[in-house]
């Protein structure tokens, strides 16, 4: 007789759990609360292909292979060529294609081992020098999405720096279509190997199966009735904007002054808005204390910067703000293995991004689902040869 296995939760982390379940011969039911797939990698509907946040991922880990090895990537792009000579920093309140003092030294630097019981901007201090090490923590925002970035793990921040800056080959990969032609191939990777996939069903009580709770961890929090499960993550405003193209547009600019990013993501992918437009999205995060309008008025002055002339070249445009959106974040004393375990006993599991495993975004719910699925086979009894 199959076993069973539920899956809670249809976003990233759910359709791996799901497929990798199946894969290993259980029998899996998918429950998603909305009417579609993709938890946080949903986007907004064409002609304007739009997402809450980050939506690209790095070729150098086990969350790439695995996405490769099911053929469900689909068609990828690479950073336009000329990203080079399109790609800035903002410094001093200008635009600038030199990154800022002793970024260089840091990303050479690579081989260093940064504490995890200190933050990062005391101890980079000590060895770069403290505007450096603000303008680093500033920097890599873009991963963080915190206003405080310099106050997190330096083992954590360090790690992040390099994996931006000095990523090892083949580096950054955007999935022609978005996201949700990635979510369209899982999903029928999943039915094909027999997942029952329930949309609009809203999960209140845990089934009596081995299950992975694959939801945000405030909505774990209160299915599995734990008060222990929080962890630190981002908040930002977003901006996206689709101009009327023109030359000498930014294709990113990593903000050292105050932590926000922006990217052009129809370079590399055109399809995601109308001909002869460009699709940008810019962040900023919020500082203690500040409003979603202030935090939008710095955003806008990024843009400035960034897209001259966007106000008059606008044909579509949407603000949001972005919580929790980053992934987990560490403090300084914990690593990624002190955030919420996977395993969380009486055969019930745990994946998202906010979890205990490595990577960060997107490939933490895709390593900490692959875990999570292979508890749960084994608690359902089922005999693999994997």
């Amino acid at each position: 007789m199959a076993r069973e296995i539920v899956v809670v939760g249809g976003g990233l982390a759910g359709l791996t759990a799901s497929i990798a379940c199946a894969e290993a011969g259980a029998t899996v039911t998918l429950h998603e609360a909305h009417s579609t797939l993709g938890g946080r990698g949903r986007a907004t509907a064409p002609p304007y292909v739009a997402h809450e946040g980050g939506h690209v991922f790095y070729a150098d880990g086990p969350h790439w292979r695995w996405l490769t090895e099911r053929d469900l990537t689909g068609a990828v792009a690479k950073a336009p060529p000329k990203a080079a000579l399109t790609g800035r920093f903002r410094y001093g309140g200008r635009l600038r294609l030199r990154p800022f003092p002793g970024l260089l030294a840091m990303v050479r630097d690579r081989k260093r081992r940064a504490p995890v019981d200190r933050d990062f901007a005391s101890w980079a201090g000590e060895r770069y020098g403290d505007e450096a090490a603000r303008a680093a923590a500033n920097a890599i925002g873009v991963v963080t999405f915190r206003a405080d970035t310099g106050g997190l793990s330096a083992a954590f921040v360090w790690e992040q720096l390099h994996r931006v800056f000095a990523p090892a080959p083949p580096a950054v990969r955007y999935v022609i279509g978005g996201w949700p032609a990635l979510f369209a191939r899982m999903a029928r990777r999943a039915r094909d190997l027999g997942v029952r996939i329930e949309l609009n069903s809203r999960v209140t009580e845990i089934p009596s199966v081995p299950t992975i709770v694959a939801t945000e961890l405030a909505s774990a929090r209160t299915l599995l009735r734990d008060e222990d499960l929080t962890w630190q993550s981002g908040r930002c405003v977003l901006l996206d904007l689709a101009l009327r193209r023109r030359r000498g547009d930014a294709f990113v600019v990593f903000d050292a002054d105050e932590g926000g990013f922006h990217e052009c993501y129809t370079m590399p992918d055109p399809s995601l808005a109308p001909r002869g437009q460009s699709l940008f999205q810019l962040d900023m995060p919020l500082r203690d204390g500040e409003s979603r309008s202030g935090a939008t008025a710095r955003v806008e002055r990024l843009a400035d910067l960034a897209v001259p002339g966007w106000r008059e070249r606008t044909t579509w445009r949407r603000d949001a703000v972005a919580r929790d959106r980053s992934g987990a974040v560490d403090l300084p004393g914990q690593t990624w293995r002190d955030r919420p375990a996977v395993d969380r006993g009486g055969d019930v599991f745990l994946a998202g991004d906010m979890v205990a495993a490595p990577g960060m975004r997107g490939e933490i719910s895709l390593n900490s689902a692959v875990t999570a699925a292979r508890a749960a086979v084994r608690a359902a009894g089922v005999r693999t040869t994997a």
